[in-house]
């Protein structure tokens, strides 16, 4: 309701619309009942012209509430959404990635997507015509009392258990539908995961392990949405079959008294045939009403549960330089993702402005968590990281990431044209990209695709191997001009050219600047001014390539083990 306060006039507009559609619809059979008594039983023709008038004047009057009501209604749901959708979306943009490790793609796709979208529903088909139904069937009582009480207390006398029957079919159906959302869930995040890593499927020979998987998620959405089938199923015919009782009292005691007492009109007993149908179809589907309500309400649940998450990035930090000289200090510092498993422990070192270090160490030391702590992807527990004398949290996280560039070994692509993937859509005219794609030597591998630096590379991309997304990884850094480069340099998956333009674009790139390089190769070790040697989280040595090889001690043990191909060659 907070984001319906922008739309305060829509919203009251349409909350008029639903009342007036209450009252233009119950107030037909009392026409109807006016025009059979007052006229047609008198054979008053001018009468009845006059009356008949009158309803097709409330029917139009009906009809174009009806359009204003349903078009302002939903009008209103999908603004609300839109808002809910580019206030959540900001939200996420500003997680750490400690979030995303967490959580499935498709769940959060299904939030940001399908969730919201039922959330309109709650403004479209859940509160506003709760409103007017409720309306609807108060003004049908009083008009059943005007017009002849005795009938009306018949009816009545079937509401209780119509309504007893509908809050079980409420409570049930409430359940049903959170299983279904948690099974769309589910198989959405399923989707998702595997046409993602569909290759790995493919190479492994996994289809048909998968496809029973698939089989058995889908049978549970199946078995949920059957589920709620089951209890509208139950539902309806009870309410219609109690509609039916009170229409066949009505008409068994009207017609008696129709017939013998003349206490009942002929025009009261029409009347009181289409009032029943007015006052059972909302009853009817207020039930169903709630339910959209609910649904609107569960998938609400979900996602501001997602806006109450804390797992956000503190940008407390206002503090920005326009030039970085790029001195960096990690000084004791500790990272664990949770409590019981620590990643870094007690990280001391230095890099001196324009200096260029190597980091090195087995698999999972902790040689990327280094990366993500520098970039603020996660924060360290303890200690301090600074740049040129400033904390990193003081820094405004723009400014930071501004002043550093990194080259991830897992390079990402969106599908879209080389040149957006290379600016990220900042203000970088095309002479400068292809300036500078000329001087890393990558120029003539894009020029000779089709369209050249507008050729669409497609998701994550498809379109390019291993090695050309890489080289693309390293123009995008070298464009942004940063103060601090961070590069992971992946070497091993790529091709014999793509690795020599990878060791030229290294090269060029690393002039000048502040450079942390993640070594896997051999001649990135032997340039590096200082190699940092990490070991279960821990710094085991520091010193240059020469220093650390005649300790004889883990630095050269790794070394020969990590690097004997390259010595060999």
């Amino acid at each position: 309701m907070k984001y319906a306060k922008a739309y305060k006039f829509q919203f009251n507009l349409a909350l008029f619309f639903a009342v007036v559609i209450s009252i233009t619809a119950s107030i037909r059979p009392f026409l109807t009942k006016t025009a059979i008594d007052e006229h047609i039983m008198l054979k008053d023709y001018d009468g009845l012209v006059l009356i008949v008038t009158l309803m097709f004047l409330v029917i139009a009057v009906e009809v174009l509430i009806q359009y204003g009501y349903i078009y302002m209604a939903n009008w209103l749901g999908q603004k609300i959404i839109k808002d809910i959708r580019n206030s959540l979306y900001k939200h996420m943009l500003s997680f750490r990635m400690q979030y995303y490790d967490k959580n499935p793609i498709g769940t959060l796709v299904t939030r940001v997507v399908s969730d919201i979208e039922t959330i309109s529903e709650i403004f479209g088909q859940g509160l506003l015509m709760i409103i007017s139904d409720v309306m609807k069937m108060l003004v049908v009582l009083i008009i059943m009392f005007y017009v002849n009480w005795q009938l009306a207390l018949i009816v009545i006398t079937v509401l209780p258990i119509l309504a007893y029957g509908t809050r079980i079919f409420q409570k049930n159906i409430k359940s049903a539908f959170q299983d279904v959302r948690n099974q769309v869930s589910r198989l959405n995040s399923f989707v998702q995961e595997h046409i993602t890593g569909m290759k790995i499927v493919q190479l492994f020979a996994r289809e048909d392990q998968e496809f029973e998987k698939f089989k058995e998620i889908n049978r549970q959405h199946r078995k949920a949405h059957v589920r709620s089938v089951w209890y509208y199923s139950i539902f309806f015919p009870f309410a219609e079959l109690l509609s039916s009782i009170a229409l066949g009292l009505v008409v068994w005691y009207g017609g008696i008294k129709t017939v013998t007492t003349q206490d009942v009109t002929l025009g009261e007993l029409i009347a009181y045939i289409n009032l029943i149908q007015l006052l059972f179809r909302p009853l009817r589907q207020l039930a169903d009403k709630f339910n959209i309500l609910q649904m609107g309400m569960v998938s609400a649940e979900r996602v501001f549960a997602i806006f109450d998450t804390a797992l956000h990035i503190s940008k407390d930090g206002d503090y920005c330089s326009k030039e970085m000289k790029g001195h960096i200090v990690f000084d004791k510092v500790s990272f664990e993702y949770d409590k019981d498993h620590p990643i870094l422990k007690d990280i001391s070192f230095s890099v001196k402005p324009g200096q260029m270090i190597a980091i090195v160490g087995a698999t999972g030391a902790g040689k990327s968590t280094i990366i993500n702590i520098l970039n603020r992807f996660y924060e360290y527990s303890s200690g301090s990281v600074s740049i040129d004398g400033v904390k990193i949290e003081d820094y405004s996280l723009k400014c930071l990431r501004q002043h550093v560039a990194v080259v991830l070994q897992d390079v990402f692509l969106f599908s879209d044209s080389i040149i957006n993937n290379i600016t990220l859509m900042n203000n970088i005219s095309r002479e400068r990209i292809i300036k500078a794609a000329k001087e890393i030597e990558i120029h003539d591998f894009i020029d000779s695709l089709p369209n050249k630096y507008d050729y669409n590379v497609r998701e994550r991309g498809a379109m390019l191997s291993v090695g050309q997304r890489q080289l693309l990884s390293f123009l995008r850094a070298y464009v942004s001009d940063p103060s601090i480069l961070v590069l992971d340099e992946a070497t091993s998956s790529v091709d014999t050219y793509s690795e020599i333009l990878i060791q030229k674009a290294t090269e060029k790139i690393t002039q000048n600047r502040t450079s942390i390089v993640i070594a896997h190769r051999l001649s990135t070790i032997r340039k590096a001014e200082k190699i940092i040697v990490i070991d279960k989280g821990r710094i085991v040595e520091i010193g240059t390539h020469k220093e650390l090889f005649e300790k004889n001690g883990f630095y050269k043990k790794l070394y020969e083990h990590q690097f004997h191909k390259d010595l060999e060659n």
